[in-house]
C-alpha cells in the first residue's frame, strides 16, 4: 500500500456532507472543504492524513470565518491510533473543533465530535489530590521537565524516613517509627512494601531489606 494522500479523503467527506444536504466545494479561500446549506453558517473541513500541530493551526485559523470547523484524518488501526484519537479528541474539544475520521478501505466517514464551545469541568478530587501532594512534599526534590527518572513523591519521602530510621536503629516497631519520624502511616507503608525496601520480622516489627539498604546507600551517596 502506497503513501496516503490528503486528496484521498476529499471524496468520502464530500459524499458524506452531500448526503446531509450540503453543497460542497473544495479549496475555497484556503479552506480544504467548504459546505453550505440553506443559509446556515458554512462548514469548513481541513484534511490531513494524520494528526499534526499544523492541522490544528489551520483549523483554528478557519474559526475566524465560521464556528463550524472540523478536522478530518485518515482512520488508522491498532492501539496506537486509538490512543492518538483519544488524545486529539480531547484537544479538539478544548479548541471548539469537530473531528472526523475517514476509513479509506471502504470510504466510511465517522463524526467523533461536533464543534461546540468548551466549558472545562473541574475535578475537585484531582485538585485535592494535587494540593495534598504539594503540601506533604518536603522541599522541591525534582527538576521540572524530567523524563525517564524516578520522581521523589511525598510517599517516597515518607518511605525514605522509615528506611533511614531502620538503618540507624535496626528492626523497629511501626508505631515507634511513626512517632519518631512523624510518618503516621509508617506501619501500613512498610506492610504494603511498595518499593521492596522492608521486611517483616514479626507482627508490627520491620527491618530493611537488602534492596532497601542498597537504595538508601545510593540515595545518600547522590545527596
Amino acid at each position: 500500500m502506497g503513501r496516503i494522500k490528503e486528496t484521498e479523503l476529499y471524496q468520502p467527506v464530500k459524499t458524506f456532507l452531500t448526503g446531509q444536504g450540503y453543497e460542497v466545494k473544495a479549496e475555497v479561500a484556503s479552506a480544504d472543504i467548504v459546505a453550505c446549506r440553506d443559509g446556515e453558517d458554512p462548514v469548513i473541513v481541513e484534511l490531513k492524513t494524520g494528526f499534526s500541530l499544523s492541522l490544528f493551526h489551520q483549523a483554528i485559523a478557519r474559526q475566524s470565518m465560521t464556528d463550524a470547523v472540523y478536522i478530518a484524518v485518515a482512520r488508522g488501526s491498532g492501539r496506537r491510533f486509538q490512543q492518538a484519537l483519544k488524545n486529539n479528541l480531547s484537544l479538539a474539544r478544548r479548541l471548539g473543533l469537530g473531528l472526523i475520521t475517514v476509513r479509506l478501505s471502504d470510504a466510511f466517514v465517522e463524526v467523533h465530535l461536533d464543534p461546540a464551545p468548551y466549558a472545562p469541568r473541574k475535578s475537585k478530587r484531582r485538585r485535592d489530590r494535587l494540593l495534598r501532594e504539594f503540601s506533604r512534599r518536603v522541599g522541591d526534590p525534582n527538576t521540572g521537565g524530567s523524563t525517564r527518572v524516578k520522581l521523589v513523591t511525598a510517599y517516597r519521602q515518607d518511605a525514605l524516613r522509615c528506611a533511614a530510621h531502620l538503618k540507624a536503629n535496626g528492626p523497629s516497631r511501626g508505631a515507634d517509627i511513626a512517632k519518631t519520624t512523624g510518618v503516621a502511616r509508617a506501619t501500613r507503608m512498610m506492610a504494603d512494601d511498595h518499593y521492596g525496601w522492608f521486611e517483616r520480622v514479626e507482627r508490627g516489627v520491620y527491618t530493611l531489606s537488602p534492596k532497601g539498604q542498597a537504595y538508601l546507600q545510593s540515595y545518600q551517596d547522590e545527596a
